[in-house]
């Protein structure tokens, strides 16, 4: 087809786009291959737009972009095309955030390791968020910024040439020789940065990388309305009409929920949540310990995200470092907390904890009367003076329910701030918007994180705020009804198959709160070598989930999920959500999600038979 048909073709994508692409924020990995996140979706797409057949079968019979809508999706894959297509380009050339900054932070932090000069250039005004004195100072970055009047003004320069520039018409690219990255803003929906050049091509993976660990991609919602604007069709409003009572809805809910009485702090997204707490931590270090290092204390084996991003910050920064806290298995939380910490108090450097409760995926909680002492408890550096105290962050994603930060609760006395990702429970898997809170201990380090929440224009979207305001409520029965359809689904296995392992949480810890709605299932194996069980087990997971998925398919999905509103969700973490992880440190289990409104009976049932033919 001729490239003047590309709108005449997005206009029947518009009108047939399935509900789907608007609505879920994970999607089924059973038709998704990592290795060819967006271009098998872009491949099997342009088959369609040659072909001229946009029905919406068929589009939503394409293999997944992304397995989640953080990282991208069929919209904003659709959009990146579009435009890519209309300006001559490769759909890889073209990346959209929902944030305006980012995509400058995306080509700074790959010419920090290229030792590569940058320039900033813009008409106009840069965003309000983009601060170049704390993205200097803090986030390590060397550029220089200057305004001109117009990119025909924009001379050579040794090095990468970012223009920046406010956009009126969707798909408007004007591309220079002199420019290397054009970023357009575009006002309520977020940016697109595009990669001019042969010599630039490297730089894809590396800011596709940043968009899937520092924010995410443009919104499906605002990706529609650009894609209808391109068209030439009114997009939606701003979906701003209630912001102002829907936010005090949110943050009041939050302050409920949690037991806390600090302003709570909504981003994009849980990792959007995760950077701005360490980013605004390591500012607070600066100032209070100019001369002291950084460790960043992490579990090697929890969520992937939060392992990857955290080992990218200490990356860029000379004086943050890693120290792997080994939390499952042979290990615990409290005696890796205690003998790191001892390590960190002998060097005299600056201790941040990140951990999730319960760990994911074996669903473990560690003993917090002494992880408490260990946390408490007073170190001495190696020259005999008091040690820096820890500020412990706790991602409690799978039990948001749980009052960790409680003036009554058990760490109360210890500097402690909790996130959780808002794609789980408290949007019911309607919105990837996270949250965060702090304890009266750490009350003081939210005007920092907040600051570089806000730096990195990593907000909760107006849609999102709403979204949660309407879910939020709720998300507490929601949790219990979950977790009473999950005791008896780990029970009905547990009697079905006995030689099964399964992590889930104990009736005792279940009568404290923590009511998760997730277990992860260890099948039985055989096998004469540690390679063959293993073989054997990899497969026999695979069958689970591919018959559950196939008998059950209205109920039961194959995808990285939590907390949804409806049905069972099946993922395999060391092929998931510990995709960055390191290999010895995966786990290739099954972990299961359990919702409130489920076919349990039917998925008994299913299991029964699968028991029946192992």
């Amino acid at each position: 087809m001729k490239e003047n048909n590309v709108l005449p073709f997005i206009e029947k994508v518009v009108k047939n786009t399935p509900s789907d692409w608007l609505n879920l924020t994970t999607h089924r990995l059973d038709i998704y291959n990592e290795s060819l996140a967006k271009t098998e979706f872009i491949e099997q797409f342009e088959d369609l737009y040659n072909t001229g057949n946009a029905d919406k079968t068929k589009l939503s019979e394409l293999p997944t972009a992304y397995d989640y809508i953080r990282l991208g999706h069929p919209l904003s894959s659709v959009l990146e095309w579009a435009i890519a297509k209309i300006n001559g380009l490769s759909p890889d050339q073209v990346i959209s955030f929902s944030s305006y900054t980012i995509p400058i932070l995306a080509v700074l932090r790959k010419n920090l390791f290229d030792k590569k000069n940058t320039r900033v250039l813009y008409t106009g005004e840069l965003p309000d968020s983009f601060d170049a004195e704390t993205i200097r100072s803090v986030y390590g970055y060397h550029f220089e910024v200057e305004q001109v009047d117009s990119i025909d003004a924009v001379s050579a320069f040794d090095g990468s040439t970012v223009f920046v520039s406010d956009i009126d018409e969707i798909g408007q690219i004007d591309l220079h020789d002199a420019i290397d990255f054009h970023i357009g803003i575009y006002a309520d929906m977020g940016s697109i940065l595009t990669i001019n050049g042969e010599q630039n091509a490297s730089y894809t993976s590396a800011i596709q990388h940043v968009r899937r660990r520092e924010t995410i991609a443009m919104t499906p919602v605002n990706c529609y309305d650009a894609l209808k604007q391109l068209i030439g069709e009114t997009s939606a409003s701003s979906h701003a009409l209630n912001l102002e009572a829907d936010k005090a809805k949110v943050l009041e809910t939050i302050k409920g929920i949690t037991a806390t009485q600090t302003k709570p702090l909504l981003g994009s997204s849980g990792l959007s949540v995760q950077y701005a707490i360490m980013m605004g931590l390591i500012d607070d270090a600066r100032e209070r310990y100019p001369e002291k290092n950084i460790k960043f204390i992490v579990p090697p084996n929890c969520y992937g995200g939060t392992n990857d991003q955290a080992r990218r910050v200490a990356a860029c920064l000379d004086h943050v470092e890693i120290l792997d806290l080994p939390v499952d298995r042979e290990n615990n939380m409290v005696d890796s907390t205690e003998r790191v910490l001892e390590q960190v108090a002998k060097a005299d450097t600056i201790p941040f904890i990140i951990v999730e409760i319960p760990t994911n995926p074996r669903v473990e909680v560690p003993d917090l009367e002494k992880l408490r002492d260990a946390l408490n408890k007073k170190r001495k550096t190696a020259s005999g003076n008091d040690a820096i105290d820890p500020v412990f962050i706790i991602d409690q994603t799978f039990c948001p329910n749980v009052q960790f930060l409680s003036e009554d609760w058990i760490f109360s006395s210890i500097r402690t701030i909790s996130y959780v990702s808002g794609s789980k429970f408290p949007s019911g898997g309607k919105c990837t918007a996270g949250y965060c809170v702090a304890n009266d201990q750490a009350a003081d380090l939210m005007d920092k994180i907040e600051k570089h929440l806000v730096l990195c224009d990593n907000e909760a979207t107006n849609l999102q705020v709403s979204i949660l305001a309407e879910q939020m409520p709720s998300m507490n029965q929601r949790i219990q009804d979950a977790y009473i359809n999950t005791r008896e689904f780990v029970n009905f296995i547990q009697e079905t198959l006995p030689a099964a392992k399964i992590n889930f949480v104990s009736e005792e810890l279940a009568s404290q709160g923590f009511t998760p709605s997730v277990f992860s299932l260890d099948l039985p194996t055989k096998g004469d070598t540690e390679e063959e069980r293993e073989t054997y087990k990899r497969a026999l997971n695979d069958k689970l989930i591919r018959m559950m998925i196939t008998e059950i398919p209205n109920d039961s999905k194959y995808c990285v999920s939590y907390g949804q509103l409806k049905g069972c969700y099946w993922t395999i973490p060391a092929t998931s959500t510990q995709g960055t992880t390191k290999e010895s440190d995966k786990d290739y289990i099954a972990r299961v999600s359990v919702s409130p409104d489920l076919d349990l009976e039917k998925h008994k049932a299913v299991f029964k038979v699968f028991v029946e033919k192992m």
